[in-house]
């Protein structure tokens, strides 16, 4: 499932629309954005991580970011946001959106958090640099993959850190993603086009066109026993990190 989309030259206004309607419940964990609750920690787990070795942490600290800034591109209605504001960053957030962001605004207000978050294109919203740059489950949403990508380089900082997720395009995530989850109600009906996922290797080749080196991907799986989790199984969605290429 995606945190939505970006907009202008990126974006599909019937994909803003699709999840701009889910906004009313994105913070019940049991409702539309249910799968998002239970893949938010995963998520953080690999970013934490990629933030402790990037710039040589201390993986005890509760608040490794801050002095730092980050950026959420794709944001939703916040779910990562907010914690990489309670790690201490200064967090600007984008979305296509406008019901997300009002709702992300709301959230993070009640949670006493100051967010700044925008709704437009990220290339027109004359944002700065950021340390941090993330875009979870969005690449697939978006209509110009490369200016998307280009986009979010652009909005990174020097010595800085970019994570991206995003479903593989695999016949496993055909059959789970696509056909599975979304005929369950597991994921909402209409959230995802198969023929938009990314593979490993084309999200690599986008990268190094941006000038940026892509890190070595980790697989977000699914099993019984662990339900999601990190893993080596890239089949079904992976995340990555990126970084200046080295000359």
């Amino acid at each position: 499932m995606a945190d939505a989309t970006v907009s202008g030259e990126t974006i599909r206004e019937a994909e803003a629309a699709h999840f701009g309607a889910l906004a009313h419940d994105w913070w019940d964990a049991s409702g539309s954005s249910a799968m998002l609750h239970r893949l938010n920690p995963v998520r953080l787990a690999f970013i934490r991580d990629a933030i402790d070795r990037h710039w040589g942490g201390d993986a005890a600290s509760l608040s490794p970011l801050t002095g730092r800034s980050a950026l959420d591109v794709g944001c939703g209605a916040g779910l990562l946001c907010e914690p990489l504001a309670r790690l201490g960053a200064r967090v600007t957030g984008v979305d296509a959106a406008p019901e997300n962001i009002a709702a992300a605004q709301d959230h993070a207000t009640g949670s006493g958090l100051a967010i700044d978050y925008r709704q437009g294109e990220l290339a027109s919203l004359g944002l700065g640099k950021f340390d941090l740059v993330c875009s979870m489950e969005v690449i697939e949403h978006v209509a110009d993959k490369p200016a998307f990508i280009a986009a979010l380089a652009a909005r990174l900082a020097p010595g800085g850190l970019m994570v991206l997720s995003t479903p593989n395009r695999t016949a496993a995530s055909r059959l789970l993603l696509v056909g599975a989850a979304e005929t369950i109600g597991m994921i909402p009906k209409g959230t995802h086009r198969w023929g938009d996922f990314v593979t490993p290797d084309e999200l690599r080749e986008m990268l190094a066109e941006a000038g940026l080196e892509m890190g070595q991907p980790k697989g977000i799986s699914w099993s019984p026993a662990k339900g999601l989790a990190l893993s080596a199984d890239l089949s079904l969605n992976f995340i990555v990190t990126a970084t200046a290429a080295r000359p």
